[in-house]
């Protein structure tokens, strides 16, 4: 009855797929929305450093614990020394890197439109969370490093350290897409101490699901033994990335996962493990938490499959009586990417940022 009740959940490709930045086809594609360059915008300072994590270290994956960091300080930055400044940590999402992400977001032009349009100047920082799988699922595990310590302490420590930051919560958001989405709903639920506002943007991996198709838990299996996922098509290495954040195991070199199925058989405690990653698994255990941020935003594209389980999040937040807002606007996955941070994420973070007061 156990395996049937994981089964009826659905394929996990079906959550991993959205990581895709699938699109429907070709002749119906949305087109990308890129808000054009203000006029007169002042360029903002970009700065591309190395922070130390502290809480990568050791990781069974062997990957690097010494992160590259993209800080955008604002165009007054230099020039107004004794100024401190709110700062927004943005999350990537899976496969790509931050600088990859800077194209899809196209910033420094987005930050600099949304400050030259009204937004109050702030600091912005995106961290690079690619791994040995692609992707950290911004998830504590032995395989691939605490990255969610590292986003909520290390970065924060280092940034609050190094830059003229208003180091307090009320003057620190969290914002992220897809994956980074799901990083930003996980990390928000549950540090609220460190960040008193949140946008998450097309989250992915929010709902429990199933194990994989025969056919693809075969592939997984073979990939596994051989240790090398490098080459494996983006599903299955999106599983992979899953299993070394929700699944680890420091017994089972190389890879130090284990797969949500053994000999083609569905595994009910490592799916459990899944589930319980999930934020809308999650959520009701972090309403105290939930209820201290200042200020919550959803979004997500109407043809973007990941629709229904943010309106999820959405519905069960309105059922505690904790204000947010929800917007399911025209687009897919990546189509708006770039309008929504200009026009929508860096506005709602001025909004409800603490800012320096004279």
């Amino acid at each position: 009855m156990l395996l049937r009740r994981f089964a009826q959940l659905g394929s996990v490709l079906v959550a991993l797929s959205a990581l895709a930045h699938a699109q429907p086809a070709e002749a119906t594609k949305p087109p990308l929305i890129v808000p054009p360059p203000v006029t007169g915008a002042a360029p903002v300072i970009v700065e591309r450093i190395k922070v130390h994590g502290v809480s990568l270290e050791g990781n069974l994956e062997g990957d690097s614990p010494d992160r590259d960091v993209i800080v955008y300080l604002p165009p007054n930055y230099n020039k107004d020394v004794k100024r401190r400044y709110p700062v927004l940590y943005a999350l990537h999402g899976y496969s790509i890197s931050n600088e990859k992400w800077t194209t899809e977001i196209h910033t420094p032009q987005t930050i600099e439109g949304a400050f030259a349009t009204g937004s109050r100047e702030m600091i912005v920082v995106l961290a690079n969370a690619q791994t040995l799988h692609n992707g950290s699922m911004y998830s504590n595990s032995p395989t691939t490093g605490n990255w969610e310590d590292f986003i909520s302490r290390d970065l924060v420590s280092y940034i609050d350290s190094h830059y003229r930051t208003l180091a307090k919560r009320e003057s620190r958001g969290i914002a992220g897409h897809s994956m980074g989405g799901y990083g930003t709903t996980r990390i928000a639920m549950r540090h609220p101490d460190v960040f008193s506002v949140f946008y998450a943007m097309s989250p992915c991996c929010m709902s429990a699901r199933g194990a994989p198709a025969p056919e693809m838990a075969k592939k997984m299996e073979e990939a596994k033994a051989t240790g090398n996922s490098a080459g494996l098509d983006f599903f299955t290495r999106a599983t992979f990335a899953s299993a070394a954040a929700w699944s680890p195991n420091p017994k089972e070199p190389p890879l130090y996962i284990d797969l949500p199925t053994k000999d083609g058989v569905p595994q009910p405690a490592i799916m459990a493990k899944w589930a319980a990653n999930a934020p809308l698994a999650m959520v009701d255990q972090y309403i105290a938490n939930l209820r201290q941020y200042k200020a919550i935003a959803l979004d997500v594209g109407d043809l973007d499959g990941l629709k229904t389980d943010t309106a999820e999040l959405h519905r069960i937040l309105d059922t505690y009586g904790i204000a947010n807002t929800f917007e399911l606007y025209s687009g897919d996955h990546v189509s708006n990417v770039a309008d929504r941070w200009q026009n929508h994420v860096m506005p709602f973070f001025s909004k409800y940022l603490v800012g320096e007061t004279k």
